[in-house]
């Protein structure tokens, strides 16, 4: 039986292809020439139509004439277009040579531009290629898409409760205008939950500009925030643009806020209420759009307490405050983020890292990450960078992490080597819960549990027990 259009794959259907031309005959004869490469071609001879149809329904491919009513018909179905379905590739024609014409239309997102009378055989070779394109960024976008959804959002990795939750609020507030307060300690990766929030809002085509607080001094730390004008002070010879004004329409992102002077502090608080600055040593005031979005380690709140913070201005950031778990409170989440690091690092060397051992897996698991995840990074960094078989284990762990465990440290001569790898003393309670288990409800427990720290992959549940994918498989089968 044939099979739906619906349960077709993307190279299965036909291209599907909008053709928009005042000169019926002439859209007819275009119509019937993308039916030799099978595209499915819908007919329309007005802006207005043109328009419809595309809020209407999706096209891989749009060809329009330029000049339909009036000479800025064809690009406003070209901007509407693109901004309707980025995805839909357009090809624009026009009786009329001219180099502006066609610098406008592919400044404006057209795929080609083509001169009638046209060459039907080169028509269909530019639509075949346009709707291949289009093709592969929806199937790009629908798999970051997907990605998203089972274990992160916008470069954001995770699986376990903390991260889930957190996510989500990522994706409410995204679309939003808010000021955000981003907490966590140090190397939880505050500024890429930042570049997230803003990669994922109606801002993601403006700058996104970081600026590191605690990095400058007062004086300096002003004059990146605001800029300054010639003859300000001494060696400011040319007028200079700052971090706020040069983020315009898009997002500054504050790091160590919490280290921010009081004087400037004040200063930041106005720009919030009255989205003006003054460049240092101008009069005149320069109207700025940005969204803010800043970050700290510190607690502001002892901070207010102590005179080193003002209470308004930490009322102004943190109209959504979000609150980023160390890795130790997201240990199941390792074996995620080791994967999502060595597939990064192994592109980024040209290395063809097949995987990492169990046992070398197992440390980095047990390990106590004091610097987070940028610690963990990293770690993975170094291992791919000085991984010689294409395997990383044990020897390829850095001394830091090899040290934390007396097995594979600088043991005296005297001392035994412990069979077990001892687990941190906060597990203690959670093996006695254990005693009195059955060994067969002790292995039901730990696979459930160790499937579920690998987010339901069987694959990589498999490696971490150190078992066959056909023995876990059995096994799971077993307990059920």
């Amino acid at each position: 039986m044939e099979k739906e259009r619906s349960e077709l794959s993307d190279q299965e259907k036909p291209l599907e292809v909008l053709v928009v031309d005042d000169e019926p005959a002439h859209a007819e004869a275009v119509a019937g020439s993308l039916e030799r490469i099978g595209a499915e071609s819908i007919v329309v001879h007005s802006e207005k139509e043109a328009l419809e149809k595309v809020h209407e329904r999706f096209f891989d491919v749009v060809v329009t004439d330029l000049m339909l009513e009036t000479n800025e018909s064809g690009l406003r179905v070209l901007e509407e277009t693109k901004k309707e379905a980025p995805e839909t590739e357009v090809i624009v024609m026009t009786a009329y040579s001219g180099i502006e014409t066609a610098v406008d239309a592919m400044r404006n997102g057209a795929f080609n531009y083509l001169q009638k009378p046209l060459d039907l055989k080169q028509l269909r070779t530019i639509v075949e290629k346009a709707g291949e394109s289009a093709r592969l960024r929806r199937i790009n976008r629908e798999l970051k898409q997907r990605l998203d959804e089972k274990f992160g959002f916008g470069g954001v990795v995770g699986n376990c409760p903390l991260m889930i939750e957190l996510i989500e609020r990522l994706k409410r507030v995204s679309p939003t205008d808010a000021t955000v307060l981003i907490l966590g300690e140090t190397g939880t990766g505050k500024e890429l939950f930042a570049q997230a929030l803003h990669q994922n809002s109606p801002r993601k085509n403006k700058p996104f500009v970081a600026l590191n607080c605690a990095a400058l001094s007062e004086s300096l730390l002003e004059d990146e925030l605001f800029g300054h004008v010639k003859g300000a002070y001494t060696g400011a010879t040319t007028d200079r643009m700052g971090k706020i004004e040069f983020a315009q329409g898009g997002t500054l992102f504050l790091d160590e806020v919490g280290d921010m002077p009081l004087q400037t502090q004040s200063k930041l608080l106005r720009v919030l209420e009255e989205c003006k600055i003054s460049r240092v040593g101008a009069n005149e005031e320069v109207k700025v759009d940005v969204r803010l979005i800043s970050a700290t380690n510190r607690n502001l709140e002892d901070a207010i307490k102590e005179g080193t913070f003002r209470m308004d201005l930490y009322h102004r950031l943190k109209v959504i405050q979000l609150r980023i778990p160390s890795l130790k409170e997201r240990s199941t989440d390792i074996p995620i983020l080791l994967d999502h690091f060595i597939k990064i690092f192994s592109k980024h060397f040209g290395k063809p890292v097949k995987g990492i051992s169990q046992a070398a897996r197992r440390r980095l698991f047990l390990y106590d990450w004091p610097g987070n995840v940028r610690q963990l990074k990293n770690t993975v960094e170094s291992m791919v960078a000085m991984d010689l078989d294409g395997i990383l284990d044990v020897d390829d762990l850095p001394e830091d992490i090899l040290s934390a465990f007396p097995e594979n440290g600088s043991i005296p001569a005297n001392t035994e080597t412990p069979a077990v790898i001892p687990l941190p003393a906060d597990q203690d309670s959670i093996i006695r819960q254990l005693v009195g288990l059955s060994l067969e409800d002790l292995e039901s427990r730990f696979i459930k549990e160790t499937l579920n720290a690998a987010g339901g992959n069987r694959e990589e549940t498999a490696k971490m027990l150190g078992i066959g994918e056909r023995t876990l498989y059995r096994k799971i089968k077993e307990n059920s």
